[in-house]
């Protein structure tokens, strides 16, 4: 049994497609994750302590990704 089919919510993680990073010799234009969960209640948790801003990030500055609810069923 896969992942999603035990934790049918899911958050996906993804680059804009203007992002530096998605230059071949950085991370590409494929590179993506996706996390499961149990709920859709654990995967709100999960998602909003992944677009909170980072302790070490500057004042102002922005994580550049796309973060998208997703589920299984």
């Amino acid at each position: 049994m896969t992942d999603k089919n035990q934790k049918p919510f899911g958050v996906k993680v993804e680059l804009p497609a203007n992002d530096p990073f998605r230059f071949p010799h950085l991370l590409g234009d494929e590179w993506a994750g996706t996390r499961w969960y149990a709920t859709a209640e654990e995967r709100d948790i999960a998602m909003a302590a992944i677009i909170k801003q980072p302790g070490n990030y500057r004042r102002g500055d922005k994580p550049s990704i796309l973060v998208t609810p997703v589920d299984a069923a």
